[in-house]
C-alpha cells in the first residue's frame, strides 16, 4: 500500500522565527485539549515533512492555515508561496481569513490573488464545555460570519470547515444556503469519543453534512480528541464516514505535524491503509490522492 500515490490533503508548515504562532509559544501546558504542544513548537519546514513522509509515494500536499497570528494571515500565504516557488511544495494553500471581520473582502481579494490559494479556513470549533472550545462563542451564530462566508464565492474560494459534531447540522444549513461554495469538513467532523461514545451525535451531524452536494470530508485528526487512538478505535469513524459521503468525497490526510504529537507518520497512514484494504484499487486511489486532486483543483497528472 505504501506505493499508492498520496496527496496529503491537510498539512501544516511553520517558521517560528518568521511568523507569530501564539499557540506554539510558551508557557506550555498539558491541560488543554491537544495536550502540550512543546514537542512541535519549533520550525517545521518542507524538508521536515518529507522526512516524516519518507517511504510513502507522496506526490502533493495541501497546506492548511497553521494558526499564525491573525495579523500574519497574508504574510503566511506569501511565505508559503515563496517556498512553493523553490520546489513546488506545498502544492496548494488554504489560507486564513476571519470571516466575521468587517474588512473581509479586502483580505479575501489579496489571498485569492495568490495562484496557489484554493480556499479559506476560519476554525469554528465551539462546544458547550469550554475545555473543548477554540472560540469564545459559536461563530456559526454570527450573521457577520455568514456574510463573510458568502463572500468566498465572489473570489472563487472553497471553505475548510473545522467544527464539532453538535455544530454540523447548523453548518450544513449555512453551506446549503451558499451551495456554490465547496466546503471541506476537517478531521472527520472532530468526534469526541469521551462525550459521544456511541457516535450518536457525530453520526447525526455527519449525515446532515453528507446530504450536501457541495460537501466533502477529510479523514484525519483523530489524535486531537483521542490521544490514545488505535486502528480499531478509529475504524468505525472511517468506514461510516466513507459510507455516508461515498468514496468519491473523502480524503485521507496526515494533519502533520500536529498529529505527530500522537503517532508517527507510518502508524497513521498504515492505519488508514489497513481499514480500507478490502476496498477496490480505484476507491483506494481516490481516497489517498484522486479526490484531493479534484476537490482542491491541483491538476496533478499521475
Amino acid at each position: 500500500m505504501r506505493d499508492i500515490p498520496f496527496i496529503d490533503a491537510h498539512i501544516h508548515l511553520w517558521d517560528v522565527d518568521r511568523l507569530r504562532y501564539p499557540w506554539l509559544a510558551p508557557p506550555y501546558s498539558a491541560s488543554g485539549l491537544a495536550g502540550s504542544v512543546e514537542p512541535i513548537a519549533k520550525s517545521y519546514l518542507p524538508e521536515h515533512y518529507r522526512n516524516d513522509a519518507r517511504g510513502w509515494n507522496m506526490i502533493g500536499a495541501v497546506h492548511i492555515d497553521a494558526g499564525a497570528d491573525p495579523g500574519d494571515a497574508l504574510a503566511e500565504t506569501e511565505w508559503l508561496t515563496g517556498l512553493a516557488a523553490k520546489d513546488d511544495f506545498p502544492t496548494a494553500i488554504v489560507a486564513f481569513a476571519p470571516l466575521n471581520d468587517t474588512n473581509i473582502e479586502a483580505l479575501l481579494e489579496k489571498q485569492a490573488a495568490h495562484s496557489r490559494v484554493r480556499g479559506i479556513r476560519h476554525i469554528a470549533n465551539w462546544h458547550s464545555e469550554s475545555y473543548y472550545s477554540y472560540t469564545p462563542a459559536n461563530l456559526l451564530d454570527d450573521p457577520s460570519w455568514e456574510r463573510g462566508y458568502s463572500a468566498l464565492a465572489r473570489h472563487g474560494l472553497s471553505f475548510d470547515l473545522q467544527a464539532y459534531p453538535a455544530q454540523l447540522e447548523q453548518a450544513a444549513r449555512i453551506a446549503e444556503r451558499h451551495d456554490g461554495i465547496p466546503v471541506i469538513l476537517n478531521h472527520c467532523g472532530m468526534p469526541i469519543p469521551a462525550r459521544d461514545p456511541g457516535r450518536t451525535e457525530w453520526r447525526r451531524g455527519m449525515a446532515a453534512f453528507a446530504q450536501l452536494s457541495n460537501a466533502s470530508v477529510k479523514i484525519s485528526g483523530f489524535g486531537i480528541t483521542d490521544h490514545g487512538w488505535t486502528t480499531e478505535s478509529i475504524r468505525p469513524y472511517v468506514l461510516e464516514a466513507i459510507d455516508m459521503f461515498g468514496a468519491e468525497r473523502c480524503m485521507f490526510a496526515s494533519d502533520f505535524p500536529t498529529d505527530k504529537l500522537y503517532a508517527n507518520f507510518d502508524r497513521l497512514l498504515d492505519a488508514y491503509a489497513a481499514i480500507v484494504a478490502d476496498f477496490s484499487k480505484a476507491e483506494r486511489r481516490n481516497l489517498f490522492a484522486g479526490n484531493a486532486n479534484r476537490i482542491y483543483r491541483l491538476a496533478l497528472d499521475f
